[in-house]
């Protein structure tokens, strides 16, 4: 386990020496392809790959010089600060609330689209961002026992097969309708560094949490995994309409690839904690 962890780290994580100089090389690749309209496939698709492998690395490199220079002394020094940086369940429940708070202005949003524009793909879009804030609701509120965390976590398994299902028909309607998310101006650069910085950081979260043996802290890194996953499925169909070429067949191809892996991501995810936390169930009640 830890050679594969290490290899990932020198390639995602290499040090500033190494990393500073590929970021530039990737992002100034990127920019000379589109300042020439260069129309080689080749080096428009590479362009692609090294504009995500430097974006990247720029989080990583960003995110280790903010633990160097961590505010996390004068977080300590207050009192809430403090309880959140010490106590896993207060800041998991933190986390929850905003990202409850997210989803639903998301969910008015589309909703008003969806009905204003009689727009099915906006629905589709609202359906998915009411479950997750059905998933997030429910596991806010603390739990008196392992035996109720691993019910949640359970129910949480079963509305992320059903959020799946919804994201399969989202990932539908931009195959087959030419559907695209979207974001005006250079506001792209800042959601693509946000997305890659939320994957990165909902991987490294479900290893850590790992240590608490706690369902409802372990549902949630899940949660969030899935919704970061789901950001990386709509900046590939934004950065596909922003900078790629009109081919109709190269864009079903590759949000059909995005979307079917962030699928199959979630749905191992919610299997696992629904086969974990029933298996869990019924042997504590054995043991009883």
């Amino acid at each position: 386990m830890k050679k594969p962890r290490s290899i990932l780290k020198i390639i995602f994580c290499p040090p500033a020496a190494v990393g500073i100089p590929i970021a530039v090389f990737g992002l100034g690749f990127v920019a000379a392809v589109l300042l020439y309209d260069v129309q080689k496939p080749v080096l428009r698709y590479g362009s692609y790959l090294a504009s995500a492998y430097a974006l990247i690395i720029s989080v990583t490199l960003a995110v280790g010089f903010f633990r160097l220079h961590s505010p996390k002394k004068a977080l300590y020094s207050t009192k809430i600060g403090n309880k959140y940086l010490t106590d896993p369940y207060f800041k998991n429940r933190v986390s929850l609330a905003f990202g409850l708070a997210v989803n639903l202005a998301y969910i008015a949003i589309k909703l008003f689209s969806g009905f204003l524009y009689h727009s099915s793909w906006f629905i589709a879009l609202a359906v998915y961002y009411i479950l997750l804030a059905i998933m997030r609701f429910g596991l806010i509120h603390p739990c008196g026992s392992i035996s109720e965390e691993l019910r949640r976590c359970r129910s949480c398994g079963f509305i992320l097969f059903a959020m799946t299902i919804a994201l399969g028909g989202i990932a539908a309607f931009m195959v087959y309708q030419n559907r695209h998310f979207s974001y005006p101006g250079y506001l792209i650069y800042a959601m693509a560094a946000y997305s890659f910085y939320a994957v990165i950081t909902a991987i490294v979260n479900i290893f850590k949490t790992r240590k608490f043996n706690s369902p409802i802290i372990s549902a949630a890194k899940s949660v969030n995994l899935v919704a970061a996953l789901v950001s990386i499925l709509a900046l590939t169909t934004a950065m596909i309409a922003q900078f790629g070429d009109d081919d109709p067949e190269f864009r079903m191809i590759m949000v059909g690839a995005v979307g079917g892996a962030v699928c199959a991501v979630a749905m191992e995810e919610a299997i696992r904690m629904i086969l974990q936390s029933s298996m869990k169930l019924k042997r504590a009640k054995g043991e009883d």
